[in-house]
């Protein structure tokens, strides 16, 4: 069962002003695609501005999958007006393409079709769609075209002076960090919670597999769709944005110097399959490299510590230098029930539970446990809403039932929300409460539990370009809500003017800028 933080929540509701200024970012991927729903064939939009530098509206691993990343917001409502506001123009200014509601991909007959991401001339930009080369040679195009939500979430430094007795970031480094990992432990273990509620992929169209073998029991229904009964986020699955190769890497999240430790070690170690492919094929480059990790992003988790990097470093360095600045919550499957791919409800949610995994403890894990969550996670993750599920709780072989563990959690995460309610004048943190716990009585209220109905009875092909229309119809007639459409013009020129500028200054030869960024 969780653990009892009860004395944890008591300290939160005498120190209400602790959890006031939680700052909160979110980053939306989605698929550019056809009037079809097929892969949109087309470059990145030049009038969205350049994509290596624009700050809210960019490319994630193709030309065609968009990225919109949010300021940092202290205000729920506003950080999703933000949000709205970026598909708003977006739709507007894309011609007859739609945005893809699902993270799963539409309908992509060919590999070969997901053009990589371009970011112009210079050096940083070609190593960026070189990375990009090194991911699709090592798991394939298809899967990085899976789609989802980050949330950037951090408390406020009131918060780790209350409750750690730090002075500031600076001198308190160490114990915040401390604090964060302590989050990070509780995200592995209870985690779970999340594709459970919010999973939205428990289906995957047929041209997916594209041949490739897989162990999953799938269901076939009509318009060629494949699904698990009880299934909740194909995505985090093993068929999914997962790289097995990296479960032996021995990274674990118990101090910031065994992290980083680890993660350096990682980019590293070589790697003999990335070395039987090589570096090269002639003139032309595969990866950067043949060690395990190209770079620290490649590494995939559900959840990532973070600062905010300088100029020329590295996010490790960055953790080094000033320790643990925010997280990344990455187990957010895309929404398919809202335009923007993430609701209000969603992210008030998120604050419950990340704060919970703050207050609770959270004993250091080792790799042999941090792989028994894994399989936790696998039984939400592929049959979490099978009638009389249990889940184990870390490595114990004791099963409780998920719903026992739910309305346990819950009643805890009430007592945040009323604290989290106190500055503003409707319980919107305890409504997420009574809306969200029915459904570990009903998983039919779930995400997944809604959607798959759907899905079985149109096609993952026809309801998403239902969705995708529909969208494109309501973000192109909504007037724009906090931004205004000179702004987005003159990120777009500021951001063209940025790329132009870093072309222009580049005086090594990209094998010389290579061979540096790879010592």
């Amino acid at each position: 069962m969780i653990p009892d933080i009860s004395q944890a929540l008591t300290w939160l509701e005498h120190h209400p002003d602790a959890v006031k200024g939680i700052q909160r970012g979110i980053e939306r991927e989605t698929l550019r695609v056809q009037p079809n729903g097929h892969l949109a064939q087309t470059g990145h939009p030049e009038n969205l501005g350049a994509a290596l530098t624009h700050p809210w509206i960019t490319t994630d691993f193709a030309e065609a999958l968009l990225e919109f990343i949010t300021p940092v917001d202290q205000d729920v409502d506003h950080l999703l007006a933000f949000l709205q506001d970026i598909h708003r123009y977006v739709a507007r200014n894309m011609g007859s393409e739609r945005l893809w509601p699902f993270s799963m991909p539409c309908f992509i007959p060919d590999e070969t079709n997901i053009e990589l991401a371009q970011y112009g001339t210079s050096n940083v930009g070609r190593f960026k769609t070189l990375y990009r080369e090194g991911l699709k040679n090592r798991y394939g195009a298809l899967m990085q075209t899976i789609s989802g939500v980050h949330y950037n979430f951090s408390l406020p430094l009131a918060f780790w002076q209350a409750r750690a007795g730090v002075a500031d970031a600076e001198s308190g480094k160490q114990e915040i960090s401390a604090g964060y990992f302590r989050l990070i432990r509780n995200y592995y273990r209870f985690g779970s919670v999340i594709p459970y509620l919010f999973g939205a992929s428990p289906a995957i169209c047929s041209s997916f597999l594209q041949g490739r073998e897989t162990a999953l029991p799938f269901e076939r229904g009509e318009n060629g769709l494949y699904y698990l009964p009880y299934a909740t986020s194909l995505r985090l699955s093993d068929l999914g944005y997962t790289n097995k190769s990296q479960s032996n890497l021995g990274i674990t999240f118990n101090t910031l110097d065994e992290y980083v430790a680890a993660l350096k070690r990682a980019i590293k170690t070589p790697s003999a399959e990335y070395a039987a492919m090589g570096v090269k094929q002639g003139d032309r480059y595969l990866q950067l490299n043949t060690n395990v990790l190209q770079i620290e992003n490649e590494l995939y988790a559900p959840i990532r510590p973070k600062r905010v990097t300088r100029s020329g470093e590295t996010p490790s360095d960055a953790l080094m230098r000033g320790g643990i600045e925010y997280i990344e919550v990455r187990s957010l499957d895309i929404n398919p029930f809202t335009p923007s791919g993430v609701s209000a409800e969603q992210v008030r949610f998120l604050d419950l539970f990340l704060i919970w995994c703050a207050l609770a403890d959270a004993p250091e894990m080792d790799s042999a446990e941090l792989q028994c969550t894994r399989k936790n996670w696998n039984r939400i993750i592929l049959e979490g809403r099978k009638p009389g599920l249990t889940v184990g709780m870390g490595c114990e072989t004791r099963q409780h039932p998920l719903a026992e563990v739910g309305h346990a959690l819950f009643r805890d995460l009430r007592r945040v929300a009323e604290v989290l309610d106190r500055e503003h004048e409707q319980p919107y943190y305890q409504q997420v409460c009574d809306a969200l716990s029915v459904g570990f009585d009903k998983p039919e209220n779930t995400f997944s539990g809604r959607l798959l109905p759907l899905l079985k009875a149109q096609g993952c092909g026809n309801l998403g370009l239902t969705l995708a229309d529909r969208y494109r119809e309501q973000l192109s007639q909504e007037p724009l809500a906090v931004l205004t459409e000179a702004q987005f013009i003159a990120e777009s020129e500021r951001a063209w003017q940025k790329q132009r500028a870093l072309e222009a200054q580049d005086t090594l030869s990209f094998e010389d800028y290579l061979a540096a960024t790879q010592a």
